[in-house]
């Protein structure tokens, strides 16, 4: 068997003097405080351009043995977003009344959410993000991807950060379960959809809820 082996070619990090690092961290982090989930939206296009660079931010995440394991799956198409609603919802309402412990439903009433989801038609670009548990080799066998949840995690993450980046909001949808992904886009036997996000620009006079973040101390342990 002949085993790939990458090239090795000289890192150049971004250097920077120890003060304009901590500003660059002040700076970033102020940027990403202001990130928040939304849910309406402006029917205001976004270019494709836009789109392309935002997901090849989110393919520069690492990956298990670089192995890479996504598929973003980008629908612009009328149609097919109102079909991905009309399921969405169906999976949705049956959650809010059915599949929901009073707990969650409790957790979730201060954020003011239903099983109504109108943003996935108004967005004009909902990015389905699908993880690849194997590979097909050219002889038609397997070959394993790893740690999938966690590479497709870190993409989302990278994903999400772009997105803000650019100007544009975005909303982390998770209807469970969601296998109707992968029957209306018509995905492959190896993928399994992981997460639904609306892009767009915000909704004039859009409100959020005013949350507020845990505090470090409450988040981070220090062993010095």
């Amino acid at each position: 068997m002949t085993i790939k082996s990458y090239p090795f070619v000289p890192y150049m990090p971004v250097s920077y003097s120890e003060e304009e690092m901590e500003e660059q961290a002040r700076q970033f982090y102020t940027f990403m405080d202001r990130r928040r989930s939304v849910r309406q939206f402006s029917h205001k296009p976004v270019s494709r351009e836009i789109i392309e660079n935002v997901l090849l931010t989110a393919s520069t995440a690492p990956s298990g043995a670089h192995k890479q394991p996504w598929t973003f799956c980008v629908v612009s198409n009328p149609a097919l977003k109102k079909q991905i609603r009309e399921a969405a919802e169906k999976e949705e309402y049956e959650s809010y009344q059915h599949r929901m412990s009073q707990e969650w439903l409790e957790d979730l009433a201060p954020l003011g959410t239903d099983w109504q989801k109108p943003f996935l038609e108004v967005a004009p670009w909902l990015i389905v993000v699908f993880k690849k548990a194997y590979e097909r080799k050219p002889d038609g066998s397997k070959r394993n991807n790893y740690y999938v949840s966690e590479s497709v995690g870190l993409a989302c993450g990278f994903l999400i950060s772009a997105i803000h980046q650019a100007g544009l909001v975005t909303l982390t949808h998770t209807p469970s379960p969601m296998n109707f992904l992968t029957k209306l886009l018509a995905r492959l036997e190896n993928e399994r959809p992981f997460l639904l996000l609306p892009v767009g620009y915000a909704a004039d006079e859009v409100q959020v809820p005013d949350l507020q973040r845990k505090p470090l101390e409450e988040v981070s342990e220090w062993y010095t």
